[in-house]
């Protein structure tokens, strides 16, 4: 087994091509998004678990709204969450 060594401008580019690809991908699946996602979209759509998905919500970074029992995110913050990664 061959171990490789990743410098930090390396993982910066992996970062930032990374993102590009999320972007691509949000662009691509739905010309016209909906405006709000349900709890299970947006952890689709950004590939994370029901837990990470709770740690945005209470740590303030992605604004929600609750209706009944059921979370509802803007479509626009999911983008704008995104955009912020990127330029960090």
């Amino acid at each position: 087994m061959q171990i490789e060594i990743l410098t930090r401008e390396e993982l910066l580019k992996f970062k930032t091509e990374l993102i590009q690809e999320i972007k691509q991908a949000i662009k691509s699946e739905d010309v016209q998004p909906k405006q709000w996602l349900r709890s299970s979209e947006v952890r689709d759509l950004l590939k994370i678990s029901s837990g990470t998905l709770q740690n945005l919500r209470i740590k303030g970074i992605l604004r929600y709204e609750k209706v009944g029992g059921i979370f509802y995110y803007a479509y626009s913050d999911i983008v704008q969450l995104l955009g912020e990664i990127g330029n960090s």
